[in-house]
């Protein structure tokens, strides 16, 4: 299950996140309108004293918009504590249809070797009768087994939207918060090819991801 999510969340991030970032950018001038607030200042002749300047300290980590850098998505997505639980949940839900599925077949498997026991007891009529019933389960087996695989895949799908969903909607925040014009996701499949480390900000784009993710369970 791991590497069929990884395939599916390395493209999706990659996509996602750096187009976010492009997009929200890209559409805004490179200077921030910067609004005066007041900062205590000191002079010779008296005590501190308030006075008008052009840097917010709201503003301050946005104002650096020529800031790229990248994230490892495997590292980010290992490490993510709300992968984590979201695939301990999955895994869970897929041992219990698992169970299901070995219901079926040993149910199925139960009548066939009862059928080959009593079969030489039997007349043609009642053999003929059997063995059609057996044709049905069969089919009705088979049809339970795709049911449930596609219930499967469709919660693994539903589990991984929303865990991309969480982790580019934090992403953003972090680089809007540390001033980033573009965050790159690097990923097994070549999305880049060479990136300095220093650029890489895995390691603190992971610690905001969970320590959002912590607070958030709280």
């Amino acid at each position: 299950m791991k590497n069929s999510l990884q395939l599916i969340i390395n493209a999706v991030l990659a996509v996602a996140v750096a187009v976010l970032f492009y997009l929200h950018f890209a559409s805004k001038p490179a200077a921030v309108t910067k609004k005066p607030v007041a900062t205590a200042v000191s002079t010779p002749d008296s005590a501190s004293t308030a006075t008008i300047t052009d840097e917010p300290a709201d503003l301050v980590a946005v104002a650096d918009t020529d800031k790229v850098a990248y994230v490892e998505s495997g590292k980010l997505l290992d490490g993510y504590q709300g992968m984590k639980d979201a695939r301990k949940n999955f895994e869970a839900k897929a041992r219990r249809w698992e169970a299901q599925n070995q219901t079926l077949v040993k149910g199925f498997q139960s009548a066939v070797q009862k059928y080959q026991q009593q079969a030489a007891g039997l007349s043609p009529e009642q053999r003929a009768s059997t063995e059609q019933q057996l044709q049905s389960r069969q089919v009705q087996v088979a049809q339970e087994q795709e049911k449930l695989q596609r219930q499967a895949q469709e919660e693994e799908a539903k589990m991984t939207q929303q865990v991309l969903e969480r982790i580019n909607k934090q992403v953003e925040v972090y680089g809007k918060q540390n001033g980033y014009r573009l965050i790159l996701i690097a990923a097994p499949s070549g999305t880049i090819a060479y990136g300095r480390k220093d650029l890489d900000i895995t390691t603190p784009v992971l610690k905001h991801l969970n320590d959002e993710y912590r607070g958030g369970k709280k």
